[in-house]
């Protein structure tokens, strides 16, 4: 079970797959998240623009500098 805490439900936005990687737009309330994920994972999960979604993170500290 995952805690509320630690993902988003949005809206994939889109799915650009390269040889290796997959990079997944997820839209959340209006914020784009985007994540690197393997191509095989995207391709087994079947992921593709307009399906529902969660973000997952799993992080012991995020840093965001300006």
């Amino acid at each position: 079970m995952l805690s509320a805490r630690n993902h988003l439900k949005g809206i994939i936005k889109s799915v650009k797959l390269g040889q290796v990687m997959a990079e997944v737009v997820l839209e959340v309330g209006g914020t784009e998240i985007v994540a690197l994920t393997s191509r095989r994972s995207a391709e087994r999960m079947g992921l593709k623009e307009g399906d529902q979604a969660a973000a997952v993170m799993k992080a012991t500290e995020v840093m965001v500098e300006k």
